[in-house]
């Protein structure tokens, strides 16, 4: 399971020794503010190393996060990790290396002339980096002399040679070893000699540092609580946890990168929590031939009254056209995970964009309009998985959750996950009881004034339960007809559920400083790096902003006030079409759409707050 427990002040970070005088940093080092880059190749079996890094920063209470960037076909092609550590809690990916591990003799020199000046780079003293760069720390390391002498079994040296870089790092930036050696022990719980072995590595690689390097970088780890309580995760398994508490029991799928591992991971979960004391599942899982079978496959189960999802990326969105239309004509729930990636076609599969807004947005043929949620952290990972299943039942149609491949994929840091203290929310679906009172009803007819007919769910004890689910034309008592009043009225009504649909999805975030002529608008991943962005804008250029994050489609009234009350609106969206301003503009009043413009990224790198602050800064001419 991507989790990782949660670290107690108490227990570890309250409880790590003061640095000594040696180990302080000088008044020019740069303490809990660094990005660290480990670039190997892909299947070099680094994923360990890097997670122990990673935890280790995380053990010494200083906030962190990673991401991964990966190639989408075979083994041997250049991969990069990154670490960011900071201690003002800042977690999107940051444009500057400020330490190079590089591995990865084919991208070395590249690697090396990207560093800023100042950095430090950590490499294979063959590899002679030295030569390209004058103005970076240069530590070169004997990785196949140190990693021979640890571990006698050559087949196993590839993977333990990345554990020796563990060291190093961590003597180069004064890692608090016990940290290291906890992080490690846990990475390998279930394989003791497999964690004496890679902490032999570590120590090695330690020592060479200790013995033959002087420190000439200002980078350095100390000690910090701002982890106490804090919980590691990664999105799709967040998601995951999220679609058990909702008491979803069935899920139907095609795997597709990014998403596979959300239905992985609630296979998991099911198998943990869906079983009976007898030890009959109380679930269903089915891997479907292809993404069509899967959407329909869950308005199936949830027409039969069964909570269900499958999750996907962009081309199984594609597939899936014909059948969520089939959902919001016909009025089923379905709860769908988009993990988007970077497009079109096949495009960057394990590349990061917010590329299928418009797409999820009018998803099928006609006139047709879906609700989706916007989750922005791996918290509301959690907490939208519950939202879209009560969404779906409430209102009677396909409901989309939009994460995205950096929030998916990757481990972040979160409060942990509160317990639901609400009950599940089925909507409209009568019993037989209720039905008796009623003398029957009729399926696509707006009772309340909100768009929302009533249900009945099969097996339902009564005569007047049943119905047609149509996809054709039908009228309020679900009859076929091509009446065009019949279809005009129909059709209303389902664009009246919509509308109801604004009150009911989760509300935007918005920061109001009361002075600000400049309103920032984000959602998704997107949102770490806009909240650091107007750190830079205040306190670089003196220019405050306001800042609203979208949390779901349609719109709530939030969204339409924000627009009004300022001068110039930022929408910042990581997509080349400008997407989600695009949804603005047709929502807003025709004399507001002037107020918009757009900060785009769409190099399949998740967005970081100087490319904003920098974009911002040259379009309003400072």
């Amino acid at each position: 399971m991507a989790t990782e427990d949660v670290a107690l002040a108490g227990a570890e970070g309250g409880t790590l020794a003061k640095p000594d005088a040696q180990q302080r940093a000088s008044e020019k080092s740069i303490v809990n503010d660094l990005s660290i880059q480990i670039a190997t190749v892909n299947g070099s079996g680094s994923q360990s190393a890097n997670s122990v890094l990673l935890k280790s920063i995380f053990r010494m209470g200083v906030p962190v996060s990673g991401k991964n960037l990966f190639p989408s076909n075979i083994a041997g092609l250049p991969t990069w990790y990154t670490i960011r550590a900071s201690k003002d809690g800042y977690v999107a990916r940051k444009k500057e290396i400020d330490v190079l591990v590089a591995m990865n003799p084919e991208t070395s020199k590249e690697d090396m002339l990207s560093l800023p000046a100042g950095a430090a780079a950590v490499y294979e003293e063959s590899a002679d980096l030295k030569q390209f760069r004058s103005d970076i720390a240069c530590y070169p390391v004997p990785f196949d002399k140190l990693t021979a002498a640890v571990c006698p079994e050559a087949k196993l040296r590839k993977l333990v040679k990345n554990m020796v870089y563990v060291g190093v790092t961590a003597q180069l930036l004064k890692l608090d070893m016990t940290a290291v050696e906890a992080a490690l022990r846990k990475q390998f719980a279930k394989k003791v000699k497999a964690a004496d072995l890679n902490w032999a590595a570590v120590q090695a690689g330690y020592e060479y540092a200790a013995a033959n390097f002087t420190k000439h970088d200002p980078f350095v780890i100390e000690p910090m609580h701002e982890t106490e309580g804090k919980i590691i995760i990664d999105g799709n398994a967040a998601a995951a946890l999220g679609c058990i508490f909702a008491g979803c029991t069935v899920a139907m799928w095609y795997p597709i990168t990014p998403s596979s591992s959300l239905v992985e991971n609630f296979i998991e979960y099911a198998k943990r929590y869906r079983i009976e004391p007898d030890g009959k599942a109380t679930f269903a899982i089915v891997q479907a031939e292809d993404e069509l079978a899967a959407i329909g496959a869950v308005l199936g189960a949830g027409w039969a009254g069964a909570r269900s999802m499958t999750a996907t990326s962009g081309p199984g969105i594609s597939l899936m056209a014909e059948f969520a239309g089939l959902g919001y004509y016909a009025e089923l729930p379905g709860v769908i995970f988009d993990v988007q990636r970077t497009g079109p076609s096949t495009g960057m599969p394990t590349r990061n964009q917010q590329g299928d807004l418009l797409s999820v947005a009018f998803l099928s043929h006609g006139d047709t309009k879906h609700v989706f949620l916007l989750p922005a952290n791996v918290k509301e990972c959690f907490e939208m998985a519950q939202a879209a299943f009560d969404l779906t039942e409430q209102l009677q149609t396909p409901v989309f959750v939009l994460s995205d491949l950096d929030l998916g994929m990757n481990n972040w840091m979160s409060e942990p996950f509160n317990y639901p203290d609400k009950p599940l929310n089925r909507g409209k679906v009568l019993s037989a009881e209720e039905l008796s009172k009623l003398g029957g009803f009729a399926r696509y007819k707006d009772v309340d004034g909100d768009g929302v007919g009533y249900r009945t769910l099969p097996g339902t004890d009564h005569p007047l339960a049943a119905y047609f689910t149509r996809g054709s034309g039908h009228n309020e008592k679900a009859q076929y007809t091509e009446r065009p009043d019949d279809y005009i009225n129909n059709m209303e009504r389902l664009s009246k559920k919509f509308e109801t649909a604004r009150s009911l999805v989760p509300r935007p975030e918005v920061v109001q400083t009361g002075k600000a002529k400049i309103g920032l608008i984000a959602f998704g991943t997107s949102d770490f790096a806009t909240l650091e962005s107007r750190d830079q804008l205040r306190n670089e250029y003196k220019v405050e902003t306001d800042y609203l994050r979208i949390r779901a489609y349609p719109f709530s009234r939030e969204v339409h006030d924000f627009v009004a009350s300022h001068d110039r609106i930022y929408v910042i969206e990581q997509n080349r079409d400008a997407q989600m301003l695009s949804l603005i503009k047709l929502d807003i009043k025709a004399e507001e759409v002037v107020k918009l413009r757009s900060i785009r990224n769409f190099n399949g790198l998740p967005i970081d707050a100087r490319s904003i602050t920098d974009e911002l800064v040259t379009q309003e001419g400072i």
